[in-house]
């Protein structure tokens, strides 16, 4: 069994900074790619970051320039560092994590933690 654990999220103005991170626990071997997506009630789950175990960085568009994603392998713990917060980074924000198996790859998905950005 496998366990993502977020944390950071909250209440930020616009213009200001959070750091979501996301902890892997269990009967890990090796995790391969870690990612944070958002979701806002009605509408699509949206991939804002992805960061693979060789360090290869995606992100969406809308956050370019002012989100970081990184990782840290000995903790088994990803980060999404978020600045210059706009109304609209508004959702939930959730981890999600690849592992390895010798049979197959399998996919694990964080609670979510509420991400706020209002004045």
């Amino acid at each position: 069994q496998v366990y993502l654990a977020e944390s950071g999220g909250g209440l930020a103005q616009p213009g200001g900074s959070l750091r979501l991170s996301c902890a892997a626990s269990g009967r890990i071997v090796r995790i391969l790619d870690m990612a944070w997506y958002r979701q806002v009630p009605g509408k699509e789950r949206e991939l804002v970051a992805k960061i693979t175990s060789e360090g290869d960085i995606i992100y969406a568009d809308s956050v370019k320039g002012r989100f970081t994603v990184s990782r840290d392998n000995a903790k088994n713990t990803a980060y999404l560092q978020m600045n210059s917060l706009k109304a609209e980074d508004t959702a939930v924000y959730i981890c999600y994590a690849q592992f390895y198996s010798v049979y197959r790859p399998y996919d694990y998905w964080g609670q979510g933690t509420q991400v706020t950005v209002s004045s």
